[in-house]
């Protein structure tokens, strides 16, 4: 698979990112030359906000916790999917705790796992990061308006448009 978001491809094979247009274009099954590192695309899909593979895929991460709904990845009306009936109901009570959401801090990336503090109440989990950018699982209660720390420097949320609750 390859992804491009600079511009349009300008051959066949490549089809738009179905979760939104800022994260450009797939191409898979098809011959391409690379002019970006993995680095480079996980740096912007994490300025993005956008959940990947290593964010989300662990057993004990709902599917609406990491935007798939915000992103058209869950169809609430058809299918099945593991935690499909906890997804729904946090939907339809509208208990959505958590969420991933990116980080915008110095230097270079905190190790998965390490814990976002809102003084000193964890406030979440930090999943994947590049320099200066993270993406975590953070307690939707405990972000805002709080002075956050990760790794013991300064951090905050930087909550794009389309992330809401």
């Amino acid at each position: 698979m390859w992804a491009a978001w600079v511009e349009a491809p300008a051959h066949d094979g490549w089809l738009a990112d179905p979760r939104a247009a800022a994260l450009g274009w797939r191409g898979y099954d098809i011959a391409a030359t690379a002019t970006a590192s993995d680095a480079d695309y996980d740096a912007h899909r994490l300025a993005f906000g956008a959940p990947g593979p290593s964010d989300w895929g662990e057993d004990r991460s709902f599917p609406i916790e990491a935007n798939f709904d915000l992103l058209g990845g869950i169809d609430f009306r058809k299918g099945c999917f593991v935690g499909q009936e906890t997804t729904s109901r946090m939907k339809r009570r509208g208990a959505i705790k958590s969420r991933m959401a990116p980080l915008a801090f110095e230097g270079p990336p905190p190790a998965p796992g390490t814990e976002v503090l809102a003084g000193t109440l964890r406030a979440g989990e930090v999943r994947s990061g590049v320099a200066g950018r993270a993406i975590a699982l953070v307690r939707l209660d405990r972000i805002d308006g709080a002075s956050l720390t990760v790794d013991g420097r300064p951090c905050r949320v930087v909550r794009p448009d389309w992330l809401v609750g």
